[in-house]
């Protein structure tokens, strides 16, 4: 990492970006035309289970690769700011719509314990993907679909290697 001294400006600017990439469809959109017609609701809940591992595995990813940075905290703290407003936002709009209370931060959180967890449970694992592909298609009721555990992974996949190539391009790794 180059010492660079990032502003507050600076850290929001890149929280903001890291979160817009994190709510951002269009690789969900890709990896669901990849998959297999199943029905409605398989589909459904593969989508919803996907949006939730891109946003978590951002915040994932922010951790992981700025491990050493000054900027660590601060960065993810944006970040997960913007989620919490944003899950706000979903959770006060699905209770309108549905009349059911829904607390979808509380989701996200329940969402990454399940998968640090699955991680710690596989000692001698060099690949995160070859524990999170199984985990998401266990939590989308695939647990035997090749192509839902493969969706599972390549979202981990594209999402931790973009936020890596954002990092770098603007020099915090």
């Amino acid at each position: 990492m180059k010492d660079l001294k990032k502003t507050n400006i600076e850290i929001k600017k890149t929280g903001d970006d890291l979160f817009n990439f994190a709510v951002d469809r269009d690789d969900l959109k890709t990896l669901m035309a990849n998959l297999p017609e199943e029905d409605i609701a398989r589909r459904s809940a593969i989508e919803y289970e996907l949006q939730i591992l891109k946003i978590i595995s951002v915040g994932w990813a922010i951790v992981y690769y700025l491990e050493n940075s000054p900027y660590k905290d601060d960065i993810a703290a944006s970040f997960w700011e913007m989620v919490y407003e944003f899950s706000h936002d979903i959770s006060v709009t699905t209770g309108l719509m549905t009349s059911q209370d829904i607390d979808y931060f509380k989701k996200l959180r329940e969402r990454l314990d399940m998968y640090v967890n699955a991680l710690a449970k596989k000692t001698g694992v060099h690949e995160p993907a070859a524990v999170i592909g199984p985990e998401f298609a266990k939590k989308c009721g695939n647990i035997d679909d090749i192509y839902t555990i493969m969706a599972g992974s390549r979202m981990f996949i594209i999402t931790i290697g973009s936020i890596k190539e954002y990092l770098e391009l603007i020099k915090l790794i």
